[in-house]
């Protein structure tokens, strides 16, 4: 009986000093190091650059007349939002937004000159880099198109103001406005009848999609929108525009 005891007690000891042991090794200074680095933020710095600059976003291209059908040089103008979200000692973040079209960019900013340099990602064909100056409240350089074949303007200037974000729920996109698909047109195939000859002919047409007229009359800021109205609003058709 005494020896049945002894072999119990000393087995249970046993167990203690395991449990105890294991509980030790499930706790490393790797991991002890891993979460202390993980919850240092790194901070931010001028955050009073922070926010939305827009303004003119221009440049010399080869474009495309759809009533001649014909290509010529001109000035392909675009209005350009630099939105400025986070800035530490070594990065910029933010986003930079042309006809709604929203692209994220890094880069870095120099002190010294008051001068950014961002790169958007690189995998759309109209992504590019931004080298610009800050002065107050506006600022000023030019953008360049990381794929110079694949857009109308590869080389771009840029002047923008700090736009200060007010909510008007009352807001309305102007009727006059040409809300226009330019970057990405189709061609048609479209045919003709010649009157002196009789003969009827294809041609192709190249026409770029348009946004429907009910762009103009919804208001989601004061009226609960279906999914009837949100239904093709974006691009209703294709027309000579």
């Amino acid at each position: 009986m005494k020896i049945l005891k002894f072999t119990l007690i000393t087995l249970f000891t046993f167990s203690l000093v395991s449990c105890k042991k294991d509980a030790t090794v499930t706790e490393t200074p790797k991991d002890s190091l891993t979460a202390k680095k993980d919850s240092v933020a790194i901070p931010e710095v001028h955050k009073e650059y922070y926010g939305i600059y827009t303004g003119e976003f221009a440049g010399k291209g080869e474009l495309y007349d759809n009533e001649t059908k014909e290509y010529y040089e001109g000035t392909d103008y675009k209005r350009l939002s630099l939105k400025i979200n986070r800035i530490t000692q070594d990065s910029v973040y933010g986003q930079s937004i042309v006809n709604g079209t929203q692209r994220p960019f890094r880069g870095v900013f120099n002190e010294g000159t008051q001068s950014f340099v961002l790169d958007e990602p690189g995998n759309d064909k109209t992504d590019g880099r931004f080298e610009i100056k800050l002065k107050n409240d506006s600022i000023t350089g030019k953008w360049t198109a990381f794929n110079k074949s694949a857009v109308k303007a590869p080389l771009k200037n840029l002047k923008l103001i700090k736009k200060e974000f007010v909510y008007n729920p009352n807001f309305m996109l102007d009727e006059n406005s040409d809300l226009i698909d330019w970057e990405n047109p189709k061609d048609f195939k479209e045919k003709y009848t010649d009157e002196e000859t009789g003969k009827t002919e294809t041609y192709t047409a190249s026409k770029n999609r348009i946004a429907s007229d009910a762009v103009f009359k919804i208001n989601a800021s004061k009226q609960k929108l279906s999914e009837k109205d949100l239904k093709n609003l974006r691009k209703s058709g294709y027309g000579n525009h």
